[in-house]
């Protein structure tokens, strides 16, 4: 039987070491196997803007800032802070076991963007297109078995009316809650470490309650005060990159562009945070100052208008006309802020960490350009850069490309040969995975999808960094393009791109042995 010659083109592999793909001793039919050349991929620097859309800065004329996590940023002790502080108000006050207190903060254990299923008790991660990343589900602090998982959501899937709503939350019927801010990571912590708890000693429980005490305990660590008291009266343990947030804010300052903050936190905590990373002349450089704007809900509601705070605290209650350089304002609306201030649509660019109540609504309905504060990036881009991830991820590629041109046709031995190159990305896949997160891997990416977080960080953020900071590479007038990616069905400029059904070349027809 004649088996036509199959073209490939070469693809441009780096000079690294592979691993020996075992072959077995077996008549494989004349089939022509490309010898694959790898070329080293440029580094990725970690200070790069990365954009989602088009966008020129000489365009921006006025520049506004969440707090914490973008002017902000915190060390990991405050994670330990807030798991604590929680976990004992669910032994005090919510009469939880005392061995609980046996339970510490995990810093590496989870990741942003994870899905928490409220009725399960599984935290987990999902691809943009609601498919549960196998090997990421976790009751507790243990893995759930790919089979039981499989067997308890009938597949992998999640269907839309099942995931979290808009915000992320678990309302209306919606039973999986998303976990998108940074503050998010201890909360997450505390919900595997009690489950765990209740597990490890047979204890019968109801999810749901558990999710919302825990819920609450975490929302006591802010809406008390507890944190911020404590940070306050130990700054420099918790509070990091001071100077470049300073040089940014001056820069800007410096080119003549107008500047507003809007954050949840309270006025004396964000002072004693500018004093220290800025100085006690920080609001020199502000235009405008808003505290306890209680986003996303300032968004959305037209209802509450602005206060006037003194510096010790003490609201005023007169009617707000105009909004002053140099006066602290509480609460109030976007609407109100608009029309106040004539801030509409692309001259303003607003930065904020959390991608749903920082920027979503900004984009959908203002026009406002917006830039995600991504503080992990910089970890996951050295990660990327090291000789073992360019390593996994170009083999990765190039067996993916095999198994994509070999698996039709051939007989039996060389289907089986086909067979342990499938194992053996199975296993590489997983190693992927493991360099980035040994539970949960990348923020970005679950295998090739991208996540459901990257799927939504593209929609609502024009362009993305590690920190504010990043701007200080960029000229004011600089323009940033997204990296025009071919779609599926359009004809690349790199050959390694295109997939087999697009080469213009036949398949392997199956044997026919009659």
């Amino acid at each position: 039987m004649h088996i036509p010659t199959v073209h490939i083109p070469t693809v441009h592999i780096p000079t690294v070491h592979i691993p020996t793909i075992h072959i077995p001793t077996v008549h494989i039919p004349t089939v022509h196997i490309p010898t694959v050349h790898i070329t080293l991929y440029n580094s990725v620097n970690p200070d790069t803007i990365f954009a989602n859309n088009e966008m020129s800065l000489g365009d921006i004329e006025i520049y506004g800032f969440d707090y914490d996590y973008t002017l902000a940023f915190y060390s990991r002790h405050l994670h330990t802070l807030i798991f604590n502080i929680a976990r004992d108000i669910l032994i005090q006050e919510h009469r939880y076991p005392e061995g609980l207190r046996e339970y510490e903060y995990i810093p590496n254990f989870v990741v942003r963007g994870l899905h928490y299923d409220v009725q399960r008790a599984l935290l987990m991660k999902i691809d943009a297109f609601h498919y549960i990343q196998l090997g990421t589900v976790y009751r507790g602090l243990h893995p759930v078995p790919d089979k039981e998982v499989i067997a308890m959501y009938d597949g992998c899937h999640v269907p839309l009316e099942n995931m979290s709503d808009f915000y992320g939350k678990s309302s209306h019927g919606h039973t999986m809650k998303q976990y998108m801010d940074i503050f998010s990571l201890p909360e997450m912590n505390l919900l595997c470490s009690v489950n765990d708890y209740f597990m490890k000693h047979n204890i019968d429980y109801e999810p749901v309650h558990l999710y919302k005490d825990v819920k609450e305990a975490i929302g006591d660590v802010h809406v008390k005060g507890i944190m911020y008291r404590a940070v306050e009266a130990d700054i420099e343990n918790y509070i990091s990159y001071g100077e470049q947030t300073h040089a940014v804010l001056k820069k800007l300052y410096e080119d003549g562009k107008k500047m507003f903050l809007i954050t949840n936190s309270p006025f004396d905590f964000v002072d004693r945070g500018m004093n220290y990373i800025v100085g006690k002349d920080w609001r020199d450089l502000f235009d405008i100052v808003i505290v306890q704007a209680d986003k996303p809900g300032f968004f959305n509601d037209r209802r509450k208008p602005f206060r006037r705070v003194t510096d010790k605290g003490v609201l005023h209650w007169d009617r707000i006309h105009k909004l002053e350089k140099g006066k602290i304002y509480k609460q109030g609306n976007l609407y109100e802020f608009l029309r106040l201030t004539g801030w509409r649509g692309s001259k303003v660019l607003y930065f904020g960490d959390h991608i749903y109540s920082d920027l979503a609504d900004l984009t959908l309905k203002h026009g406002w350009r917006t830039g995600a504060i991504i503080p992990e990036l910089r970890k996951e881009i050295k990660i990327m850069n090291t000789e073992e991830c360019v390593h996994l991820m170009t083999w990765l590629q190039g067996l993916t490309g095999l198994i994509e041109h070999m698996q039709v046709g051939g007989d039996p031995a060389s289907q089986a040969v086909v067979q342990e190159w499938i194992e053996e990305r199975e296993a590489m896949r997983s190693q992927t995975k493991d360099i980035f997160n040994g539970q949960f891997g990348s923020l970005f990416r679950t295998y090739h999808n991208p996540t459901y977080f990257s799927r939504r960080l593209s929609r609502f953020a024009d362009i993305y960094m590690a920190s504010l900071s990043c701007l200080l590479n960029y000229d004011f007038h600089h323009t940033f393009f997204p990296r025009r990616t071919p779609l599926q069905h359009e004809s690349p400029f790199w050959p390694e791109q295109t997939s087999a059904g697009a080469l213009k070349m036949p398949f392997i027809p199956p044997q026919n042995h009659n």
